[in-house]
């Protein structure tokens, strides 16, 4: 956004104004930098003669009619994007006549030309104050208005908000020759909306493909459902697995919160280069078009997929209907999302192991954010609107929705949803803060969670649970205790509650025999329950994982893991394994290279495509990142060699022939593995039931450019099969991975032009960083530090954002690089929130450094 909304600004404005409605006439016909945007805003002021601002970003403005009364459009301020409001009425009029820029960063709204046809397409970003870059409005959540919006657009294309045309019986996006009332000269005039928040209210103009069903309850009413993405797109648009999904979801939400959808339609629309994975925009989610596969995924990505629907979907009732009054409760937003749309999928669609999924990744990376040193606590201050935008973090979804699994454990599922129910009930349409939603759980639980509140919610950090006992000479427990540790920056200890597995090594595999939940509170929490058992194989603590803390395995556990880990047959406990050893390489408790080795013997055990595929990646990571340079080529070959048997052992077709031969790729070094990744490429090479399509053509093509075995000619001859804005992202990313220096500075030249559309700029980026090319980064440390601060001042929040993390020479893992940035903060001064991510960049390279130590020390 132009400006910066402080929260102190906002509560005056609440204060102030009581909005009632926004009518909204845009006309995008009128070029392709900008569109004319004419807003009429109804508001009363609580103060006759107050004066206030109204948010307008990057605009011409030709006209302000205040109360009838002409005021001076040079008035506007387009550096903090604000039109002074003077002497307002009780009951006010406001008329804004402006020309509005066509984004090109994702924010706003974003206008794409499809590379394939020429189509032209629009759609709309406002989360969190971005609305105000398409027309002229109060940009707080707890402003709530009605919009009304009329658009003039071709006639050819299908345009989208948050409800239906203004005729009887539409269902969302219909064309102008199917609506009588707007038939002339392709305009559209759409119902108003209820009351809701700026950053929910949506736009989707294009040629957009259309799949048209509907979502039927047992009384026969009905919601109108559209599916959407690109009309070149549309071979690979698999719509009906995406309305399957959408109906359960619709099933089990209206059950579990008790009340019908809020709005009149559902419309899902897959939109290009979008910055995040969806927008929960009201009646008109907006996701990233990669959701529309047009090559072979595994079922980890159709599983992502379905939460990423549920997720969105869960948000029309806990954010668009009930709306956080500011965004310290951003949290809460999208944790509750998270959290229930886990369960969903767990409870009513066919991913009943989707709690496994959530450990493996939600709460990895959760546990990876509260460890840096820009943790804070899930309740965060925010002050003002750059603060929130980097704090769409693992805390805010992942830890969030993990603590908020750990209150359903204390207060009862039961208990928990009867409570949210209440909550909808009292404040639908309004806004409401935490303490609303804590007050009606206290009702239904019986629980006061003003404690739980202020040891999970206004606190950071994570404990760390260990086991300690002693045994008998039968191997019988004689006591066992539960450790809780606090790092001293962060010295909470909180209460958990928790289970405690017993697992057996039985012919069957590691199988429990027995589990135990209690509450852990303190330093120390002695299980009396245990005392007298036999001591098993495995004793896994956070079993279930019910709470969110990082687990330590005894020494006699670990011993078990490293040969057995294999034959755990339980997807979620070995999920739970894998992330203490993960945690423990990170933490530089274990070295490297025995993780990469656990991995290496024990993939073979793992069955979950997506804890398969996730614990590749960490192996790969941690043989580029926290390895011993020494070892790193040793690594990879191990690494390749194992997976290029899996691939050929893998059954023909499989998920995991596909996962195995992805990670292989992005793991060969040696001129036997590249030789095969060439000849999967060309055709020489095969392995039966594996299809080499198109994104698997460019994952063996890039692996080839890192390593020099391709250059400029191989990726433009394959831009040219692939002429497409996903092939053009792909050929971008793999000419900045050339290993040379003049490529390098070629991508970097891109880079910090500041001329790329964002998905094309997010791709080189990608390429541009390539980790097994720390070498050819080495000169881009000053240059990044020349940069940051210009890029931060000059450049959308979100393109800026990215730069400030992805540039960031964490590839550099040297203490030079943590000296560059100390001297950095020390001497510039940046803003907090790109303070906040320099420490985070800084924080990695520290973390490389001590793992790298450990792993060096184990040689």
């Amino acid at each position: 956004m132009a400006g910066n909304l402080t929260r102190d600004e906002a509560r005056e404005r609440a204060r102030l104004l009581t909005v009632e409605s926004y009518t909204v006439d845009l006309d995008l016909t009128t070029g392709a930098e900008r569109f004319a945007s004419t807003t009429v805003v109804r508001f009363d002021s609580a103060e006759t003669g107050a004066s206030t601002f109204i948010d307008l970003h990057g605009a011409v403005v030709r006209e302000v009619t205040l109360n009838g009364k002409a005021l001076d459009p040079s008035s506007y301020d387009a550096e903090k994007g604000r039109v002074p409001l003077p002497d307002l009425a009780a009951q006010n009029e406001l008329r804004v006549v402006a020309d509005c820029e066509y984004s090109r960063s994702g924010e706003g709204l974003h206008r794409f030309v499809d590379p394939v046809d020429g189509g032209v397409y629009l759609y709309s970003q406002f989360e969190t104050a971005d609305a105000h870059r398409m027309f002229t409005c109060f940009d707080q959540p707890d402003l709530k208005a009605t919009f009304e919006l009329t658009v003039k657009a071709p006639e050819d294309w299908q345009v989208v908000t948050n409800e239906p045309p203004k005729t009887t019986g539409g269902s969302g996006g219909s064309s102008p020759q199917n609506d009588a009332e707007s038939a002339e000269g392709g305009t559209w005039h759409f119902l108003p909306t209820p009351q809701i928040s700026t950053y929910i209210t949506a736009l989707i103009a294009g040629p957009y493909h259309v799949v048209r069903d509907e979502y039927r309850r047992e009384d026969g009413t009905v919601i109108p459902l559209g599916v959407y993405c690109r009309a070149s797109l549309s071979e690979f648009l698999d719509a009906p697995a995406i309305v399957d999904v959408t109906r359960q979801g619709f099933d089990y939400f209206e059950k579990v919160f008790g009340r019908p959808y809020p709005f009149t339609k559902y419309d899902q629309l897959f939109v290009p280069e979008f910055n995040a994975g969806a927008m929960e925009n009201a009646g008109a989610v907006t996701f990233l078009e990669d959701y529309v596969f047009r090559s072979r995924v595994t079922d980890a990505a159709y599983e992502r997929r379905a939460e990423t629907i549920l997720h969105e979907m869960a948000h029309m009732w806990f954010g668009d209907l009930v709306t956080m009054r500011w965004w310290d409760d951003l949290w809460l937003n999208e944790s509750f999302a998270t959290y229930m749309s886990v369960l969903c999928q767990a409870e009513a669609t066919k991913w009943k192991g989707s709690w496994t999924t959530f450990a493996n990744l939600e709460k990895a990376w959760a546990y990876r954010q509260d460890q840096l040193p820009s943790t804070h606590p899930i309740s965060a201050d925010i002050p003002d609107i750059r603060a929130v935008e980097v704090n769409f973090d693992g805390i805010t979804y992942a830890k969030g929705a993990s603590v908020l699994k750990q209150l359903v454990a204390y207060v009862g599922l039961d208990n928990f949803l009867e409570g949210v129910r209440r909550y909808f009930d009292r404040h639908a349409w309004g806004n409401t803060v935490l303490t609303d939603l804590l007050g009606a759980l206290e009702e239904t639980s019986g629980r006061d969670l003003a404690s739980w509140s202020k040891e999970w919610l206004e606190t950071a950090g994570v404990n760390t649970m260990r086991p300690e006992y002693e045994v008998d000479g039968d191997g019988n427990f004689t006591s066992f205790t539960v450790l809780q540790e606090a790092k001293p920056d962060y010295p909470t200890l909180r209460s958990h509650r928790l289970a405690i597995g017993l697992y057996d090594l039985t012919g069957e595999g590691l199988v429990r025999r027995e589990r135990v939940e209690l509450d852990v509170v303190g330093a120390r929490t002695e299980v009396p329950q245990l005392v007298g058992r036999k001591r098993p194989d495995l004793v896994l603590i956070n079993d279930d994982d019910l709470t969110f803390a990082k687990i330590r395995l005894d020494e006699h556990s670990l011993k078990t893991l490293i040969e057995h880990i294999g034959d755990i047959k339980e997807s979620l406990p070995r999920a739970l394994c894998w992330s203490a050893a993960w945690d423990m390489t990170r933490d530089a408790e274990m070295a490297t290279r025995d993780y990469v080795r656990l991995v290496t013997k024990g993939i073979r055990g793992v069955t979950d495509i997506s804890v398969t595929q996730t614990l590749l990646r960490q192996a790969r990571t941690a043989v580029q990142q926290y390895a011993d340079p020494a070892w790193r080529k040793e690594g990879l070959a191990l690494l390749a060699d194992t997976l290029a048997d899996l691939a050929r052992e893998a059954e023909p077709g499989s998920d995991l022939q596909l996962a195995y031969t992805q990670a292989f790729a992005a793991s060969a070094v040696s001129d036997e593995h590249l030789a095969f990744v060439q000849g999967l490429l060309d055709g020489s090479q095969t392995l039966v039931g594996l299809t080499v399509d198109t994104d698997l053509r460019w994952t063996l093509l890039r692996r080839l450019v890192v390593t020099g075995r391709a250059g400029e000619a191989e990726i433009d001859a394959e831009h040219e099969r692939d002429r497409t804005a996903a092939g053009e992202r792909h050929a971008a990313a793999c000419k900045a991975a050339i290993p040379t220096a003049e490529a390098k500075e070629a991508a970097w030249e891109r880079i910090v032009s500041g001329e790329l559309p964002n998905a094309v700029y997010r791709s080189t980026l990608g390429g541009f960083v390539e980790p097994d090319q720390a070498e050819l980064l080495v000169p881009y440390v000053d240059r990044y530090f020349a940069e940051v601060g210009r890029v931060w001042k000059e450049w959308t929040s979100d393109m800026s954002q990215t730069f400030a993390e992805v540039a960031y020479p964490f590839l550099v893992i040297d203490q030079s690089t943590i000296d560059r940035t100390d001297a950095y903060i020390a001497e510039q001064d940046p803003p907090a929130a790109l303070r906040r991510l320099l420490s985070e960049g800084r924080d990695g390279v520290a973390r490389a450094l001590r793992a790298r130590a450990k792993d060096a020390a184990s040689a």
